[in-house]
């Protein structure tokens, strides 16, 4: 049967994209290192008939299939098993920008155009498609839409769920589901549209999808402000949104010790106030301004003026130029690869009511801290949606390799603990992958748990689609 599979799959696609021999860990392993599986085969499509194709011959074998875009997930979603009977379906070869619209701004792309290739061509015609993630180079949409990515600009512009107006889909019986509108306003039925986008390939496979895209700011200012506190931060942004409004597209912030990572790390990226004691957060803000750079420049000063007087920020600077801007959210965009050089270490993506974060930092760092001597925490994200990477190393002494065999359950379900007390989510734009299906089961309701599970049995009855991946497999 495998063997005839094989020969099916060649026929689809061509003998050059069937890979079953040679160094397949590119998608064999996940981007953390944290999973190596063995794949039954790496079949790359080139179009939409051939993944329905591909998919038939699949279910007609009883063949599991999961889908990959660029592979850089962080909750262990696109990478197969260790039996080697897992097929891995590649969508990298489909690329294209099939259609820009830019009089109802829209862009249709095929799932493994790369993000930053989309955020070019919208570019290139005066636009702007605001998704935004420190994979951005490497990272394909279909991935984006698989997981529902967030990244450093969903406080204006959403999730990517938010910036998606239509999908096309290939079903587990290998079907095609045309959704590619473009429509803002269709009340037909059920959305489908958003009932794929975060399942993470466990319900169909995206093969292509139309997105909207919005006017380029006329000016975009950063700053970087040092903040006495968790509550200052949120303070601060409150103060932001009066300010600014609709004009305030980034609002991150950063605990000092992860600012210390990529000083030690990274020591050629000068890092603002890194180090001051009575400052132990930094927060970067970034306003998009649709008149000019001079209004966006007054009323970010103006904001910034009032937040000095209130407290809430001990001192800022204001970058000067395009290049100043992309050196500040460099370096926050390289606390994960800084946090990776200094060691092994404990990921937690969670989401939390801005307002609860405070007492959430307070609470859990206490717990964490009396639980395990000398621990050093990560704390950075997306304070301005409620999203932070609230990560775990080890102690500065500790051997990180066992810190993290020993010490993960603990620390996960202090952590996982306290976000539920505080009303949070334990997947905020990572996804749930493998690596969070068991936490999943854990702390999501029976009855919420029972309507995903009979969705997976309509769609996937056969069980093909992803197994394992967000609902873990019966039995």
């Amino acid at each position: 049967m495998t063997a005839a599979l094989l020969t099916t799959l060649r026929q689809i696609v061509g003998d050059a994209h069937v890979l079953t021999e040679g160094d397949l860990s590119a998608w064999e392993n996940d981007w953390r290192k944290r999973a190596q599986g063995k794949a039954l085969a790496v079949v790359r499509p080139a179009s939409t008939a051939e993944v329905a194709a591909v998919v038939k011959a699949c279910a007609a074998a009883g063949t599991s299939i999961v889908p990959q875009g660029g592979n850089t997930g962080l909750s262990m979603g696109s990478t197969p098993d260790a039996s080697g009977t897992q097929l891995v379906l590649s969508l990298t070869r489909m690329q294209a920008v099939r259609a820009l619209d830019a009089a109802n701004l829209t862009i249709t792309v095929e799932a493994g155009c790369i993000l930053q290739s989309l955020q070019q061509a919208a570019e290139q015609a005066g636009l702007l498609f605001p998704l935004s993630l420190a994979a951005e180079g490497s990272c394909t949409i279909g991935g984006n839409l698989g997981t529902n990515a967030g990244g450093t600009q969903v406080l204006r512009y959403g999730n990517t769920r938010e910036l998606c107006l239509g999908l096309e889909v290939v079903t587990a019986q290998g079907e095609v589901w045309e959704g590619l509108s473009g429509l803002r306003k269709d009340n037909t039925g059920y959305d489908l549209r958003d009932l794929f986008i975060g399942s993470e390939g466990t319900l169909g496979i995206i093969t292509a999808a139309t997105l909207k895209l919005f006017p380029q700011p006329a000016a975009q200012l950063t700053a970087w402000a040092a903040v006495p506190s968790m509550e200052a931060a949120v303070r601060l942004l409150g103060l932001a949104h009066q300010h600014l409004g609709a004009s305030l597209t980034g609002f991150e912030a950063m605990g000092q010790f992860a600012l210390s990572l990529v000083v030690r790390h990274m020591p050629l990226l000068r890092v603002p106030f890194a180090g001051l004691e009575e400052a132990p957060y930094c927060v970067l803000l970034e306003n998009s301004d649709s008149e000019s750079e001079t209004h966006a420049r007054t009323r970010f000063e103006h904001l910034l003026e009032v937040a000095l007087e209130d407290g809430c920020v001990l001192d800022a600077v204001v970058a000067e130029s395009l290049q100043q801007a992309h050196e500040l959210w460099h370096i926050r965009e390289s606390i994960p690869l800084a946090q990776a050089q200094e060691g092994l270490n404990i990921k937690h993506d969670i989401a939390l009511p801005t307002s609860r974060i405070p007492a959430f930092v307070a609470y859990t760092d206490a717990a964490l801290q009396r639980a395990i001597a000398g621990v050093r925490l990560v704390n950075f994200g997306h304070l301005g949606d409620g999203n932070l990477h609230y990560n775990v190393q080890s102690p500065a002494d500790g051997d990180a390799r066992e810190f993290l065999r020993t010490q993960e359950p603990l620390v996960n379900q202090v952590v996982y603990d306290a976000v539920a007390r505080f009303g949070g989510s334990f997947s905020a734009e990572h996804g749930v992958g493998a690596l969070k299906a068991g936490t999943l089961e854990q702390y999501k309701s029976p009855v919420a748990l029972g309507l995903m599970r009979a969705i997976k049995q309509a769609l996937d009855p056969q069980g093909l689609m992803n197994p394992g991946c967000v609902l873990r497999r019966p039995g």
